[in-house]
């Protein structure tokens, strides 16, 4: 093999790691039912029968408008936010659980947040496969 033969397959092994490494991993959904377990179901209720608890219910999430969930007490600041249309999805669920408070400051939610990027796809992962009702997609 040739110096430019041995140049060229580098640099295409190095274009490939470095477009790897900007990718994430799949979540893992089971990881993430750990992490609700131990991390939000201090306050949140999800799945068959889930009411609202400390914090609302959290079946049906991905897709829901901020502040929505019928009987919860929400606080001024999540209800600005829904105003403004604030609706969750993977991105914004993401810059939430970051850190809620920084995020939206005057929150009821008292959680200081998830600083792992995994944890909070696996979260994700874990919470938006449950329907409004409770069922799993």
């Amino acid at each position: 093999m040739t110096a430019r033969n041995l140049l060229f397959v580098a640099a295409a092994n190095l274009v490939g790691m470095i477009a790897m490494a900007g990718q994430s991993f799949a979540a893992d959904p089971a990881a993430g039912e750990t992490t609700f377990k131990r991390k939000c179901t201090v306050c949140h209720r999800i799945g068959s029968g889930a009411t609202n608890f400390v914090g609302p219910e959290l079946n049906g999430l991905d897709g829901r408008p901020i502040a929505s969930v019928e009987g919860y007490p929400y606080s001024d600041a999540d209800q600005a936010k829904k105003a403004a249309g604030f609706v969750w999805n993977a991105q914004t669920f993401d810059t939430y659980i970051t850190n809620p408070s920084a995020d939206i400051p005057g929150t009821k939610m008292i959680f200081p947040g998830l600083p792992k990027q995994s944890d909070r796809e696996d979260l994700w992962a874990y919470v938006s496969q449950f329907k409004a009702d409770g069922s799993t997609k």
